[in-house]
């Protein structure tokens, strides 16, 4: 190709890309044989559409297992957070029951250092609750092995049966998850009250 004639060149682009003509034409081809076209190709148009419409189906179930999967995923994170969260308040725990033990106690006393004591330890609960760490109501309260665990019975007329008397130690739950049972004596009252 030579650069002085540009019209040349266009020319044998077109000329190179061209079909060559069929014989007879392509209309003459349809005419001859309209039957025999329509007829091969009925079954075939049938049986893409069949292909089509069952991949269309697996792409729609893959899309809705991929979704599923992905949801299950992130709740599944969620749980491991939830757990690994309780994991870490129940070391906590005996620390906020030494600061029980140390407040009754300290009960006679006056002054600073209760004072100190006591903010810390309101503190301490006010982000336990924060967290969605939450106390388990246990004196006065009937007996829920649930949620309290029992330590000792108690015999006694003043208290109904199967009631909590004393709290040895205060149970938690976070979430609605049972980190510990309450420790607690129980009342069985033998005069039917």
């Amino acid at each position: 190709m030579g650069k002085g004639n540009g019209k040349s060149d266009v020319t044998n682009l077109d000329l190179e890309h061209e079909l060559p003509p069929g014989e007879g034409g392509e209309e003459s081809a349809a005419a001859a044989k309209p039957e025999a076209v329509q007829a091969g190709a009925k079954p075939e148009i049938e049986s893409l559409r069949a292909e089509r419409d069952a991949l269309l189906d697996r792409l729609a179930r893959l899309q809705a297992e991929f979704d599923n999967a992905r949801k299950r995923a992130a709740r599944e994170q969620q749980e491991f957070r939830e757990f690994a969260a309780a994991d870490v308040i129940r070391t906590i725990l005996p620390i906020l029951d030494s600061f029980e033990r140390a407040l009754k106690t300290a009960s006679g006393e006056s002054g600073e250092f209760r004072n100190g004591i006591e903010l810390i330890y309101r503190q301490f609960q006010d982000a336990l609750q924060k967290m969605g760490v939450q106390a388990i109501p246990a004196v006065g309260q009937v007996f829920d092995p649930r949620v309290h665990e029992a330590i000792e019975m108690v015999d006694t007329s003043e208290v109904e049966d199967h009631h909590v008397l004393e709290e040895l130690q205060r149970g938690y739950k976070y979430k609605d998850r049972l980190l510990r049972p309450a420790m607690v004596r129980v009342a069985r009252n033998t005069s039917g009250k």
